[in-house]
């Protein structure tokens, strides 16, 4: 098995909560292993995974999730998302054609993006995580997962699978240094021949292993300083 995106993973203080939201948004069913609680995607939609560690920061999270109008308009996702235990942020106004900023029961922020967007069309109702970030992730990422990038304008970025889908993003700023490097990573996954190579090959694009977890997995650090896992 190549090395591929598992999911991303979201540490807080309550997983089961945050899985259960994002469950019902996504319609997925929830799986529980040793890292957490998976909610898996498909090959066009990136998979979520809820694992125990702090709680949000009063910085605005590093990794929030858009979702786009495939299978809601923005009001009914509004709508789901509330009636699931989320809510608006702000005032609660959104102006016309704006994309509105919401959080999940546990304070994670997300955006329900605007129907007229036309820059997640086809990527499916998990539209796009994007993520604080340098350039130089976001092509390390190109490079590390083999997925084109589909936007590179202005030190911002955006990957995704040669499938289509879901895609990463990464807004051009330098990673604040006061975040918890491990709170919001991506999980990836391969097979355990094949670790030892690809490990080999993510430190020479620019990635710093640091070692194993407690639960087995491989922890490495972006060309950002930001953790990633890799499970086998």
């Amino acid at each position: 098995m190549p090395l591929e995106l598992e999911s991303v993973m979201f540490r807080g203080t309550d997983p089961a909560r945050a899985a259960a939201f994002w469950a019902t948004m996504l319609h997925r069913t929830p799986q529980e292993d040793a890292d957490g609680i998976l909610l898996a995607g498909t090959p066009t939609q990136v998979g979520l995974r809820f694992g125990r560690g702090g709680a949000h920061s009063p910085l605005k999270n590093r990794v929030h999730l858009h979702l786009s109008r495939a299978e809601r308009t923005q009001g009914e996702t509004i709508a789901a998302a509330e009636e699931a235990g989320g809510r608006l942020l702000g005032s609660g106004n959104i102006p016309p054609g704006s994309y509105a900023v919401m959080s999940d029961p546990t304070g994670d922020e997300f955006c329900a993006i605007q129907d007229e967007n036309r820059y997640l069309d086809g990527c499916g109702p998990l539209g796009e995580a994007t993520c604080e970030g340098t350039r130089a992730s976001g092509r390390f990422w190109s490079e590390a997962l083999g997925w084109p990038l589909v936007w590179d304008q202005d030190e911002e970025t955006a990957i995704q699978s040669p499938a289509g889908g879901t895609k990463l993003a990464w807004s051009g700023d330098a990673v604040d240094p006061a975040r918890d490097p491990s709170r919001q990573v991506f999980v990836l996954a391969v097979d355990q021949r094949g670790l030892a190579g690809e490990l080999q090959r993510l430190t020479s694009l620019g990635a710093t292993l640091l070692g194993a977890g407690p639960t087995g997995a491989t922890i490495l650090r972006d060309p950002d300083g930001v953790e990633f896992l890799i499970r086998s």
